[in-house]
């Protein structure tokens, strides 16, 4: 019994797309003697005509359209998954350069390359640390493959970037346990105007937390330092309140109090955590899995965070 192939259903679809034998011929590099033989082995599978000859060329008959549609579909799915066996094979070496700012360094992208690391370690992975601003002037350089970002609402479109929000990051007051707000749930940002704050290095103009460009009023800065070990300090210290995100919440200090904040409005104060690959990169096989794994850590980290902010709000 003649069965049909998938070598046959390749040459049914280039004839029926090209209308005729030569022309299917030139186009596969097969002799048209070839061709013939391929048509007439899925003729006697099918039983019956595929074709019918014109002085032109050929049309396909009502069982040649039946077997196109459905020989394209298997077709479809054969390539589907040559495509993603090549990514399997693709994944077994090569590098994959992750970029972030130093919060998401500290929380999500350690679980995320730590799950790609296991499934693939014959990839090897660079990191590049930095601001947003800085990761994406890597991005539209082409150094790095794919980076975690804090935009800003007043980012502009790239069309040479895509980007993905990966989760909305709670931003909270920190003050030391000693302070008057220590066992307040939540504060509205208003009512912070009078405090000294302890803020990073330019924190002021930079977007990334970004509570200074939504109220009306500027922080009335006691110290500015880079480190955050220092600010977290120096609030303990009762020197001072601070904002921390909410993605570094679990590895605040005991002596530290952690509080919601909420604009006058009642909406909470939170900022996008997004994903930005160049345009066409996430048809790489490291950046597709990383895009993957990405998405399944926030998610993850999003639900852990609640339950641990609720514990140490309590």
């Amino acid at each position: 019994m003649v069965e049909l192939t998938l070598s046959g259903l390749r040459v049914l679809r280039e004839v029926a797309a090209r209308g005729s034998f030569t022309a299917a011929a030139e186009a596969m590099g097969y002799t048209q003697s070839s061709i013939s033989r391929q048509i007439a082995a899925l003729e006697a599978a099918a039983g019956g005509r595929l074709f019918e000859r014109e002085t032109r060329g050929v049309r396909l008959t009502e069982a040649g359209r039946v077997l196109l549609r459905h020989g394209a579909k298997v077709l479809d799915q054969v390539e589907a998954a040559d495509h993603e066996l090549t990514a399997l094979r693709e994944l077994s070496t090569g590098t994959l350069t992750v970029g972030g700012f130093p919060t998401a360094m500290a929380a999500l992208l350690p679980r995320a390359l730590a799950a790609f690391a296991d499934r693939h370690p014959g990839v090897a992975i660079a990191l590049r640390e930095g601001t947003t601003p800085a990761q994406l002037r890597l991005l539209r350089a082409g150094t790095t493959d794919l980076a975690v970002i804090a935009p800003s609402a007043d980012e502009p479109d790239d069309p040479g970037l895509v980007l993905d929000r990966l989760l909305r990051d709670p931003l909270l007051l920190a003050v030391s346990r000693g302070h008057p707000l220590a066992a307040t749930r939540e504060v509205d940002v208003d009512d912070l105007a009078t405090h000294h704050w302890i803020i990073g290095k330019d924190e002021a103009g930079d977007p990334q937390l970004d509570l200074w460009r939504r109220v009306a009023w500027q922080p009335r800065t006691r110290f500015v330092v880079k480190d955050w070990t220092a600010k977290l300090a120096l609030v303990a210290s009762g020197l001072g309140i601070a904002l921390v995100p909410g993605l570094a919440a679990p590895w605040i200090r005991d002596d530290v109090a952690l509080i919601a904040l909420r604009m006058p409005d009642r909406a909470p104060v939170t900022r996008d955590v997004a994903m930005a690959t160049r345009t066409g990169a996430r048809e790489l096989p490291h950046v597709r899995v990383m895009v993957d794994l990405l998405h399944y850590t926030a998610a993850e980290l999003a639900r852990e965070l609640e339950a641990r902010l609720q514990d140490r709000w309590l």
